[in-house]
């Protein structure tokens, strides 16, 4: 495909309406969820993708009901545990964005063992936002830079990315958020600062890789100024 997104972000929102709508507990609207991500890693790797980051759980989430938030964290865990060895194989790097001290010990383990093992795949990176906001990365990036010693006459641009949770990873292009709700949600503030944004009425569950397709097609009919204007 002609003028891929290298990098692009997606905000995974609906699971619980699409199990409300069908009589079924939230949770059962989170597993349809996580098989839908797997269906959209996968093409995402199939066409060339460089960079998917994934928004699967924010620090506002820990807000909700206890048992919600302990069955997630329960299903990531074996999330993370049956597919390392499929991200292995297939040349994926896997990385996680967010606040990770905030994540059970056991999780955190998992993580970075992933992290660990497939930080030398190149296919593509898969980045999951866990316990993640914009606005925390961004006030724990500024606790990095003071306590780095940096002046604030050293403090550049690309400084301050070099201090954020994504540092290495290139600016998000296209930002996809399905369930019909039309705002980013404290998701990738800095890096998506001229991303495009497509919006969906579709709940996560039934978001098929052939409406992701439709989305980066949206994204390469627009045509991106970053702020300038373009001659004719």
């Amino acid at each position: 495909m002609d003028s891929l997104p290298r990098h692009i972000g997606v905000i995974m929102d609906g699971n619980g309406r699409w199990a409300k709508l069908r009589g079924l507990k939230r949770i059962e609207g989170h597993r349809r969820g996580a098989e839908r991500a797997k269906d959209i890693i996968r093409v995402s790797l199939d066409i060339g993708i460089e960079v998917l980051t994934l928004y699967a759980f924010s620090i506002e989430n820990w807000q909700r009901p206890d048992d919600e938030v302990s069955t997630l964290m329960e299903l990531l865990e074996v999330y993370l545990s049956t597919e390392l060895i499929d991200l292995i194989q297939e040349g994926i790097r896997f990385r996680v964005i967010g606040n990770k001290e905030k994540l059970p010990e056991q999780i955190q383990h998992i993580i970075n063992r992933a992290e660990e093992l497939t930080k030398d795949n190149n296919k593509l990176t898969l980045v999951l936002a866990l316990s993640y906001s914009g606005r925390d990365e961004i006030l724990r990036a500024i606790r990095r830079l003071l306590s780095s010693g940096v002046r604030p006459e050293e403090i550049s641009e690309s400084t301050f990315e070099n201090h954020l949770d994504t540092a290495g990873l290139p600016p998000v292009d296209l930002i996809i958020r399905t369930s019909g709700e039309m705002r980013i949600s404290n998701f990738l503030l800095w890096q998506g600062a001229y991303a495009e944004l497509y919006f969906t009425e579709t709940l996560w569950p039934d978001f098929t890789k052939d409406e992701f397709l439709l989305a980066i097609q949206d994204y390469q009919r627009r045509e991106r100024r970053f702020g300038t204007v373009l001659s004719t």
